[in-house]
């Protein structure tokens, strides 16, 4: 009789054994919680285009639009803009995690010296940054990446530091919005600013980082971009 009992027993799990068991455990549960994670990100808030948006005819006379707005070539040479030069990168995606392909990202910033390039303005170019492009455009890469060189952006009279974003794709249409400083002490007395949700500051917070040295950039950020699904 005993050998028949000993025989009906299971053998006890070894340490081995149990490690797998977790393992596989933890995997089924990390691949129930993606979708999840997927669809909380939160679409960026939409705003207007502002006065300081450059018509496309007007930027048409000039031939220097690209991803680089801390470089401008001219009959003058190669010029550096004035300010802290600062990377932007990320990556534009949808609140599903679906990579934009493709995508028309713009950014446009006054320069240093709290001047944007816009037709309204050009009377006074003269007090602006003529090295600063303003406005700067590129497509998105297969898997969404954008990259920029610009300049971190400083506070004009009744505005927190910021830089303009519109973004276009035949997925969801046109969205055009603001990024900020994240912990800026002028967020706080910016009507703009104070008028996002809690829950919609932190997709259009920067957070800058120390560029690597030797890159020519002060201060990197990496932020994603996320538009409706």
């Amino acid at each position: 009789m005993l050998p028949a009992m000993a025989a009906s027993r299971k053998p006890l799990a070894t340490p081995t054994g149990r490690r797998r068991v977790l393992r596989a455990l933890t995997a089924s549960a990390a691949a129930l919680a993606l979708p999840a994670l997927a669809s909380s990100r939160r679409a960026i808030a939409r705003m207007t285009d502002g006065p300081f948006y450059p018509p496309r005819a007007w930027r048409e006379r000039w031939s220097d639009w690209d991803a680089d707005l801390t470089r401008v070539e001219d009959i003058a040479g190669n010029r550096l803009a004035k300010g802290e030069h600062l990377g932007l990168e990320g990556r534009l995606v949808d609140t599903a995690e679906r990579a934009i392909d493709g995508a028309t990202v713009e950014i446009w910033q006054c320069d240093a010296l709290g001047h944007y390039r816009h037709p309204s303005t050009e009377p006074a170019l003269d007090a602006a940054d003529s090295a600063f492009q303003g406005f700067g455009a590129m497509r998105s890469a297969a898997d969404g990446a954008f990259r920029f060189r610009t300049i971190r952006p400083v506070p004009y009279p009744g505005r927190t530091p910021h830089i303009h974003v519109k973004l276009r794709h035949a997925s969801f249409g046109e969205v055009t919005s603001q990024l900020f400083v994240a912990g800026d002490a002028g967020n706080a007395r910016d009507f703009l600013w104070r008028a996002l949700s809690a829950d919609e500051r932190p997709a259009l917070e920067m957070r800058l980082q120390a560029a690597a040295p030797g890159s020519g950039l002060r201060w990197l950020v990496r932020h994603d971009l996320v538009v409706p699904a």
